[in-house]
């Protein structure tokens, strides 16, 4: 029996929910013990969780209502996107077109029952919208703008802030409220309610277990969400994503504040007494590793994702004009790496890895070990390491790369079995940008085509795109779901278009890279980046094989360097049209 609270603030002349479940009640038992539970209830309501009832949400957020506007239909959008032209592989084209027919079904308005301020693009995983899944989906919806909601997708995050700077992770599209069961109604110190356990010998799942802090003082303040909520803080790298494609300076000055206090939360609620991370499964349901780690060990995703975050945060606190906090930010990506490397780097086997609650090395090799090559942990000498652990066949160098845990794990499943080894756009992408930080572009550009390509012959059997992939056969994984755009937009768009086609923006110095590596025609037309309408098709003379003929038009200035066969032309780019010859 589910039962629903819900309590009315006339005072602020708004409608408060609060849902808290009680589950597994007995019909049986009389109605005067129901009765005494939901007099509890209402007493629990009316005083532990009245902050959270009363708590102003989207303080720091000046984006305060939405303006309505038609959703876009994928009829008459689909001329309007970038038109990609590709004859090596054709089925590539296909790919990307059914990818976004798919984004378009899960396009979302926003309604006066859910406050949010933006139209968004979701995953529909279920009634819910995850802040992890939307940071990737706005990686390649990024390229629809203006006709598909993009980085705008995360406003309504930002809406929902709390007033110490938490966001959380999952929020209920119908009615904007936090996924309750993430939500400390019981205003409890920071504890994790879907945790695990180890009873008698064995895992022990979906139990509340508090943090546990070790070497430092439980923090004062009781925190408006549970460990559960609060993963993967990657807000800041979406954000600078966006930018590299629209340049847009306005829109980081509008999430700065937000995203520093985010970044303040995290520090205070999730900081170890080492100066590590805590998390809980870290959106890795299922992984082996979470039982060491979940509610007092440190994990190296979420350690690596605050440098990555502090990182992001000097980026955009120069773009934005807030110079004075560059310094802090400096000094926490130099003290928080430093702890990294000294304590997370495991020197016999050349890997990063979670620790325990008592600092040894949890002993599950996991795809997130390297998240310290994107955040810019790993030294060169460990980034050179962790890309021969990269090209491993035994490991992570399988038929689909690259899996979720290392193929010569115990729990290593070649089908998949969500964390236990499938293939994740996400986590993909995360690699991909790593690697390229460290100039390691081959190996970068060999995953992305691999996904890609592997990606296309999944959707030539099935006809559609899938949530994950198994990565020793070319399947989508055993436990998957179908017609997922949804991150799984991230290979058949980001990844043609810039790997592919290899189209790379960087809108900051407004500046188009276009890395040709085929032979055949190739190309974009009406392809948008730092607010320019640009197309550029490349075709083989004819005469050797080997030289192309390049047709642009645009309607702005920038610049263009083209690669192909080793040799580099730096041109600029007039509004109009011109022919190159390369």
């Amino acid at each position: 029996m589910n039962l629903e609270i819900r309590i009315f603030e006339t005072a602020e002349a708004q409608l408060l929910l609060l849902q808290h479940k009680i589950s597994m009640i007995n019909m049986k038992k009389s109605i005067a013990i129901i009765s005494l539970l939901i007099v509890s209830l209402v007493a629990f309501a009316q005083n532990d969780s009245l902050r959270i009832l009363k708590a102003q949400k989207g303080t720091y957020f000046s984006l305060k209502s939405y303006k309505a506007k038609p959703l876009s239909e994928w009829k008459t959008t689909k001329e309007l996107l970038p038109k990609p032209i590709y004859e090596d592989n054709k089925i590539f084209v296909e790919l990307y077109y059914k990818a976004w027919e798919l984004a378009f079904k899960n396009i979302y308005e926003p309604s006066d029952k859910n406050g949010f301020v933006s139209q968004y693009l979701d995953a529909a995983f279920n009634k819910n919208m995850f802040l992890w899944d939307g940071c990737f989906i706005t990686m390649f919806s990024n390229y629809g703008i203006p006709y598909v909601p993009g980085i705008e997708s995360l406003d309504n995050f930002y809406a929902k802030q709390f007033p110490d700077g938490e966001i959380s992770r999952e929020i209920n599209r119908a009615t904007g409220l936090d996924f309750s069961e993430w939500v400390n109604w019981e205003n409890k110190p920071l504890f994790t309610r879907w945790g695990s356990t180890v009873k008698n010998g064995n895992v022990v799942t979906n139990v509340s277990e508090p943090v546990v802090y070790i070497n430092r003082e439980v923090p004062l303040e009781k925190p408006y969400l549970t460990l559960d909520a609060l993963n993967h803080p990657i807000l800041a790298w979406a954000e600078l994503e966006s930018y590299n494609i629209t340049g847009n300076r306005e829109r980081l000055k509008l999430i700065y504040l937000p995203l520093k206090k985010y970044y303040g939360a995290l520090q205070r609620f999730l900081m170890q007494g080492n100066g590590l991370y805590v998390t809980d499964w870290a959106s890795m349901d299922n992984s082996p590793r979470n039982s060491y780690i979940l509610k007092d060990g440190t994990g190296i995703d979420i350690s690596c994702e605050m440098v990555l975050f502090a990182n992001n945060l000097k980026e955009i606190a120069k773009l934005s004009g807030n110079y004075k906090d560059t310094a802090a930010f400096i000094s926490d990506v130099n003290h928080l790496s430093g702890i990294i490397n000294e304590k997370m780097w495991n020197p016999k086997e050349n890997f990063y890895y979670d620790l325990t609650k008592d600092e040894k090395f949890v002993p599950v090799k996991t795809i997130a070990g390297f998240w310290t090559l994107i955040s810019g942990v790993a030294t060169p000498e460990r980034a050179a390491l962790l890309e021969k652990e990269l090209n491993n066949r035994k490991t992570f160098n399988r038929l689909h790369r690259v899996p979720s845990l290392a193929a010569d794990q115990k729990y290593y499943s070649p089908l998949g079995d969500y964390w236990r080894g499938s293939i994740w756009p996400p986590t993909n992408t995360m690699i991909i940008r790593g690697l390229e930080k460290y100039n390691l572009n081959k190996t970068a550009y060999d995953i992305a085509m691999n996904h890609l390509n592997n990606v296309a012959d999944v959707y030539r059997k099935t006809g559609t795109v899938w949530e994950n992939y198994a990565a020793d056969s070319i399947l989508q994984g055993n436990n998957s779901r179908k017609d997922f755009v949804g991150w799984s937009g991230l290979a058949p768009i980001l990844y043609f278009l810039e790997y592919g086609i290899g189209l790379k923006p960087n809108a900051a110095i407004n500046t188009l890279t276009w890395n040709i590596r085929g032979s055949k025609k190739v190309g974009c037309e009406n392809y948008s980046f730092n607010n320019h309408r640009t197309s550029l098709v490349a075709e083989n003379d004819g005469l050797n094989g080997k030289s192309f003929k390049i047709n642009i038009i645009s309607d702005g200035n920038y610049t263009l360097i083209v690669n192909h066969n080793d040799v580099q032309k730096i041109v600029e780019i007039k509004k109009g049209e011109q022919i190159l010859s390369f």
